[in-house]
């Protein structure tokens, strides 16, 4: 089943589910009930079964869901089988803690390789990743269809319009501009200061109960 199929909402959490499978699976553990998941990613049991059911019956009433076939299952779906090379844009601080993480916890996805422009960076192996220089970009990203953008601000939308003419299908933009891209390009923005801006809001004016 194609993911455009279903909700944008569910298809953001099937990752979540997916990670979780696998430490339950790693664990050992055979069977999982939609109230142990909800506990342990924080998403409420009614959300959970009405997302699998997008996909067919996945469970059993009574007994509840089987880690092995739920794993399989969400592994074909999020494509776990195959390689995302991704390239990163902008080797600052937050571009090289990517790069040292380079998703170790999901090996499907890899970043490949990294550009910048300041000289000193260029050459460079950063967490097992090469840096080149900027204007190495469009030769060297053939065949990657994922970026992430964590480039200065003035640097952004030349920075995104060279990553469209060189095929790149997806963008996780880090910077606080909103790019603007053609329809057939994705882009994820995300922007820290603003969710810890709204962060700190929620605690001020919506307070959590206590337990």
């Amino acid at each position: 089943m194609k993911q455009n199929k279903i909700p944008q909402a569910t298809a953001k959490r099937l990752p979540l589910y997916y990670r979780y499978l696998n430490t339950l699976n790693q664990q050992g553990k055979n069977r999982v009930s939609s109230k142990d998941l909800s506990e342990a990613i924080k998403v409420d049991s009614a959300t959970i079964r009405r997302d699998f059911s997008y996909f067919g019956a996945l469970g059993k009433k009574g007994y509840g869901y089987n880690v092995e076939y739920l794993l399989g299952f969400f592994r074909s779906t999020l494509d776990q089988h195959e390689m995302t090379e991704v390239a990163l844009i902008g080797v600052g601080n937050l571009g090289t803690a990517f790069l040292n993480y380079n998703f170790t916890k999901n090996n499907n996805i890899q970043i490949k390789m990294a550009f910048d422009s300041d000289e000193n960076k260029i050459g460079q192996i950063v967490g097992g990743v090469p840096v080149y220089a900027i204007g190495e970009m469009m030769e060297r990203i053939e065949g990657i269809s994922v970026a992430i953008l964590t480039v200065p601000v003035s640097e952004a939308d030349a920075i995104t319009e060279k990553l469209v003419k060189a095929g790149i299908e997806g963008i996780l933009n880090f910077t606080p501009v909103r790019i603007t891209v053609p329809d057939n390009v994705r882009v994820h923005h995300i922007d820290l200061a603003v969710e810890l801006q709204a962060l700190v809001y929620f605690l001020k004016h919506y307070p959590l109960e206590s337990n």
